[in-house]
Parts: C-alpha cells; sequence; structure tokens
C-alpha cells in the first residue's frame, strides 16, 4: 500500500516538473521584435513601440510600452509554425493621433490558417482598447489585419498594443504575404483578323482627324471602308485613317480587314459634333516611369513599343508625356534649366525635348496621339514652368505642336486663389476657362481634369469641358487601397457617360517607378490577382485605360493583362455606363455593369485576406431565367445558370464575367 502510495506521489511530482519545466520553457515574442518591413499599411511605415509623435501607445484610458501602430489598410503575416500557444494584445485607436474632421470606423481582425478566429467590435478614435487573448496552438499562419468600415482617415494610428506571443516551440517569424504564380489567362491573338477598339468616335467638324484601327492578326492585313466620310482618307496597308473631320453628324462606317488566314469587319460611327471621347481614352503616360528622367527618344520610343507589342492593336491610341517637359529656375540637372518662355511669351520646352512639333509629327506617323502636361498655376507640382496667365497662348502652342490631349494639374494653383477657402467657383475657374479656350483650337484635345476630385469634380467636370477628371489622390502613394478606390468610384457612377470619364489614375502594373522621390522603374509588388483586378476594376468602371510603367520592360504577363480585347470591350461599352456596386460587406463587394446588347458585366471582389465564396443573385442584377456566363479573362463560356452564380473568390481577387440570357 505505501509503495502504491509513493508511486502515484512520484509520479505526480515527475508531473508537476513537466509542467512547471514547459511552462519555464515558454517565451514572451513581443510583435515589435518581428520584422515588420513585411507588414504592408496604407501610408508610410509602421511605428514600433512608441507612436508617429514619439510618445507612448495610448488607447482610451490605457498606456502601453510597447506595441504596434499601422495605418489603414494594414495586414501582416506571420509564421508560426504550431510553435506559439498563445496571441495577446490590446487593439484600439491611438490617442495621440489627429481625427481631424472625419470620424472613421476600423475593425482589427485576425486569421488562423485562413479561418477566422477573432475580430474586434467597430473602433474609433477615443474607444476604450479591446483585449485580445486567443488560443494559437498548432496555428501555421496567423494573419493580423485592420480594416477601415467607414469613412477612411488616414491619419489615424491603429495600435496593436502590448502584442505579444506566448512561444513554446518555434519563434514566430513576419512573412512576405502569399503571392500566387503568374498565370496568363488571356488567349493569343489567333492568326485571322480581329477588329479592336472603340465602336464609336467623337470629332469636331473640319478638325485634323487620325485614327489608326486597332486589329490583330498575321500582317500584312488590307483594310478597305464603306461609308467613309468624305475628307477622310484610309490607307490600305497601315489601317489609319486621315484627313479632317467630316461635316456634323454621324457617319456609320464598315471596316473591313483581311489577311491570308482569313478576315473581319465591324460598324465603326463617327460622331462629328461637340463631344470627344465618347469612349474612355486608352494610352500611356511616362509619370509612373521616368518622372523628370522623360526625354523626347523615350517618347518616341515608347510609341514604337506601342505598335511593336501589341498595345495599338488592342486600342491603346495615346502617348503623353507629363511633367518636367518644360524649364525650370533651378534643378540639379542642368539640361532642365532655362527660361521660361521666348521673347514673344512662348513655353519653352528644356534641352531634351528639342522639337515638340517634330515628337508628335513622329507619333501620329505611327497612327498614334500625343499629349501634353501643364499647370493653371505658375509652376508645375515638379516646379517646371506653369500656364498661369498665359492660358491661352499655351492652349494655342499646344495645338501647333500637334497634342491631341491636355492633362491639367491643379498643383501651384492654390497660390493664386489667395485663400484657403476655395469656393465651388473658384475650383471651377482655371478648368472652365482652360475648357472653353481649347473648343476654340482648330484641333481635337481631350481635357483632362487633374485636381484630385476636389470639390466633386464629377459633378461639373463635364460643363466646364472636361471629357475625364481625377476623382481622388494619386495612386502612385497608395496601391493598398485599388478595391476601396474602385467602390468609392463606383459610387459615382451616374456622373459617367459619353464625353465625360470618371478617372481613378492610371494602370500601374509591371515595372513601376517608386511614387516616392520618382524612383527607377522596378517590378511592381501587387500580386498577379491584384494587377488582374486593377484592370477588371477599371475597366468596369468605364475609367481611361492610361498605362504608366515602363514600356521596355514589358513582359507576356503585363500584356495580357493589358490587352485581353473582351476585358477592354467592356471598359469601351457605347453605352457609356459605369458599374454600380451591390452588396457591399466589410471586404468585399459586386460590381455590375450595364452594356450596349442588354447584358451585364459583373465583378465579383474580394478585399480580404482569405478566399472567400461570393455569390450573385439574378434579382439583384435584376435579370431573370436562363443565363450564359462568361469568363472574360479566359475567354469562354463556363456554363448556363439560373438563379445565381456563386463562384470562390480568390484573396485580393476579383472574377469578372459576361452575363447574357439565354438565346431562344
Amino acid at each position: 500500500m505505501k509503495n502504491k502510495y509513493y508511486r502515484a506521489l512520484a509520479a505526480t511530482s515527475l508531473s508537476l516538473v513537466v509542467l512547471f519545466s514547459s511552462f519555464q520553457a515558454n517565451k514572451t515574442i513581443w510583435l515589435s521584435s518581428l520584422d515588420l518591413t513585411k507588414m504592408v499599411q496604407g501610408a508610410g511605415k509602421p511605428v514600433i513601440d512608441i507612436n508617429k509623435n514619439k510618445k507612448p501607445f495610448s488607447v482610451g484610458k490605457d498606456v502601453f510600452e510597447k506595441g504596434v501602430g499601422t495605418r489603414v489598410k494594414s495586414y501582416v503575416w506571420i509564421n508560426l509554425a504550431g510553435g506559439s500557444e498563445r496571441f495577446m494584445a490590446y487593439a484600439g485607436v491611438d490617442n495621440d493621433t489627429a481625427p481631424g474632421s472625419v470620424i472613421s470606423t476600423h475593425r482589427f481582425k485576425i486569421y488562423g490558417d485562413g479561418k477566422p478566429l477573432w475580430q474586434s467590435v467597430p473602433m474609433s478614435y477615443g474607444d476604450a482598447a479591446e483585449k485580445v487573448d486567443i488560443d494559437v496552438r498548432g496555428i501555421k499562419t496567423l494573419i493580423l489585419e485592420v480594416i477601415n468600415i467607414g469613412e477612411n482617415n488616414s491619419n489615424l494610428q491603429l495600435d496593436w498594443a502590448d502584442a505579444h506571443f506566448i512561444v513554446s516551440g518555434q519563434n514566430p517569424e513576419a512573412i512576405e504575404p502569399p503571392r500566387e504564380a503568374e498565370v496568363i489567362l488571356t488567349p493569343t491573338p489567333g492568326l485571322r483578323p480581329h477588329i479592336n477598339g472603340p465602336k464609336v468616335y467623337g470629332c469636331h467638324p473640319g478638325n485634323p482627324f487620325l485614327y489608326r484601327i486597332p486589329a490583330t492578326g498575321i500582317r500584312p492585313m488590307l483594310f478597305t471602308a464603306n461609308h467613309l466620310p468624305a475628307g477622310l482618307t484610309l490607307n490600305t496597308t497601315t489601317g489609319i485613317i486621315t484627313g479632317n473631320a467630316p461635316e456634323r453628324g454621324d457617319f456609320n462606317v464598315v471596316l473591313h480587314t483581311k489577311n491570308a488566314h482569313g478576315s473581319d469587319s465591324r460598324i465603326f460611327k463617327i460622331s462629328s459634333g461637340d463631344i470627344l471621347a465618347l469612349t474612355p481614352p486608352m494610352g500611356w503616360n511616362d509619370w509612373y516611369a521616368h518622372y523628370r528622367r522623360i526625354t523626347d527618344k523615350m517618347m518616341r520610343e515608347a510609341a514604337d513599343i506601342m505598335i511593336s507589342s501589341g498595345m495599338a492593336d488592342a486600342g491603346y491610341q495615346y502617348v503623353n508625356v507629363d511633367d518636367c517637359w518644360m524649364n525650370k529656375d533651378k534643378d540639379a540637372d542642368a539640361g532642365r534649366v532655362g527660361p521660361p518662355r521666348d521673347a514673344q511669351g512662348n513655353i519653352l520646352s528644356n534641352s531634351y525635348f528639342p522639337d515638340m512639333k517634330a515628337m508628335t509629327d513622329y507619333i501620329h506617323s505611327k497612327g498614334l496621339k500625343a499629349g501634353i502636361y501643364t499647370s493653371p498655376g505658375p509652376k508645375t507640382c515638379g516646379g517646371y514652368t506653369g500656364s498661369y496667365q498665359y492660358e491661352a497662348q499655351d492652349a494655342k502652342q499646344f495645338a501647333d505642336w500637334g497634342f491631341d490631349f491636355l492633362k491639367y494639374d491643379w498643383c501651384s494653383y492654390s497660390r493664386v486663389t489667395g485663400t484657403k477657402n476655395i469656393t465651388s467657383e473658384i475650383h471651377q475657374k482655371p478648368y472652365r476657362l482652360m475648357g472653353a479656350i481649347l473648343k476654340e483650337q482648330k484641333r481635337d484635345m481631350v481635357f483632362n481634369l487633374c485636381q484630385y476630385g476636389n470639390d466633386q469634380v464629377w459633378k461639373w467636370g463635364f460643363e466646364v469641358g472636361g471629357s475625364s477628371w481625377r476623382t481622388g489622390g494619386d495612386l502612385g502613394f497608395g496601391l493598398n487601397g485599388l478595391f476601396d478606390v474602385a467602390f468609392k468610384n463606383a459610387g459615382y457612377a451616374a456622373y459617367a457617360k459619353p464625353g465625360a470619364w470618371n478617372d481613378p489614375d492610371y494602370i500601374q502594373i509591371g515595372y513601376v517607378g517608386s511614387a516616392f522621390g520618382g524612383g527607377l522603374p522596378v517590378h511592381t509588388n501587387l500580386t498577379p490577382n491584384e494587377q488582374y483586378a486593377f484592370m477588371s476594376m477599371w475597366s468596369l468602371l468605364a475609367a481611361p485605360l492610361v498605362y504608366s510603367a515602363d514600356l521596355s520592360k514589358l513582359d507576356k504577363f503585363t500584356l495580357n493583362i493589358l490587352c485581353n480585347p473582351e476585358v477592354i470591350e467592356i471598359d469601351q461599352d457605347p453605352l457609356g455606363e459605369a458599374a454600380k456596386a451591390i452588396r457591399k460587406t466589410e471586404e468585399s463587394f459586386i460590381l455590375i455593369k450595364n452594356l450596349e446588347d442588354g447584358s451585364k458585366a459583373v465583378g465579383l471582389c474580394n478585399n480580404g485576406e482569405i478566399p472567400i465564396n461570393m455569390t450573385l443573385n439574378w434579382p439583384e442584377a435584376n435579370i431573370k431565367g436562363k443565363q450564359v456566363i462568361r469568363d472574360l479573362w479566359k475567354q469562354k463560356n463556363i456554363g448556363i445558370y439560373q438563379g445565381k452564380y456563386s463562384v470562390m473568390v480568390p484573396r485580393h481577387g476579383v472574377v469578372m464575367v459576361k452575363i447574357s440570357s439565354v438565346k431562344k
């Protein structure tokens, strides 16, 4: 009996020793000690253990010695390798960050191995911190995420305060978010000709006319046209139409092309009247690739690549120079320094642009159009010569040089206003002035209002002569917010129509220069899914498709995204509607766009950190009966559905389909 007692006591003691030893072996690893260069956030870098004002973290009434502060949208992936026991923290909005005029609401979320583990209540500035204490035993990958669920205020610091892991095995390690393989979904164009591009084209009567018929297929091709208006001539070898725009009216031209493998035809309506850009402009702008490095030589090379890469055959037309083509008072590069104007007041280009007319002539010789940039203020964003008080003279100069597009960037015009209280009248004034001047030119010039969405420009941009208008700030400073930008733009859908387009900024995939300091182009950090999502959402929104990255580094994957004719056709649909958003959740929404033929283009959008199953129910899309679902990226029908369509949408992905009634 005594032996049994001692054996039981010994066993119990041994268990306690093992348990105590196990407890002693546990370590505390602070979140702030991990490599947080792997954390992705809306702007800037995460702050460690002290807030951005160099003070201790504080949320509500609590002060914390350690933590990580971030900005929405924010996420970090952490490899636990099954070695952690618990994750503990306090989540909330830091007290020492200015809330500004917007009371924004956020939610903190935690996922383990792709499944939700915890989420906070909606949290705003001034709220008490919410305690986090979750069991993570056996979990290999943990995701910490902070999202915006109301109006966004990027000035707010969102704290994972006192955040730490209790670790019994391998230490946690911050890792890069997953990056799926670059799968090319767009089928390679066939040998037979296929005419792409817009089905309707606007011009002003009597002005110079230039249009290159976009067509894929093996060249040489023979181009012909029926019912081409008087004054226009088609080059049957290049497919370039030139001449002077016809008298006022609509002209239904039938375009034809053929090669040794087949032929194709398309109706192309030329609408000669008051409105340009009857479909969203498509082209290239140098800014996010070359910044102050841009030269005449680069612009000519861009035109060459637009042709050789097949971008022009997909419908891209404009080759646009941004800032830094003018002279500057002072600059480290002496080649960009010089007098702003000549004795007659004509604006001067810098030494890297020796002959602007010769440059546009070269671009036009390819059948492409040329665009230019300036500011209504005395200086551009880069500090180069602006157009203030020379508006009419500069507009005439741009027309004489042969430019077909003008980007007009607010920049230093704030200095002109002389007041911090900028009224709607003041916001509109410089654009109304230039819009009227451009209409007087003997040249069609598409007018892009670049004033970053101020004063709800979508409500008056068309009235002052604009063809498109920026709806927000530069995306180059916040590519993490693509889905938020797309959702906001869907809210402006009522203001989009032929000749009037909401512009959420340029498409930046491939090799893009750093927006901070104008660095040399590097491969985008957007995942393949995010790159597909970029093009999908912009096309659904009827946004201008203006690519801004290094054309000399184009690869097959990037071209597959930029040049899918069925995706582009959604953007260029002649009905001119932009997609509206329905059924938004905190991390997903559905975009629906009505098309001219009565069908619908749909984007199921997942901005979340894990794949989700999304369903479109027919009543939501105002459709009935059996519908054919077509995968636009793969260019194939995937089936006939009735009542609803469900699909798994990957992390940061968009499934883009066309829905058409079954023909009886």
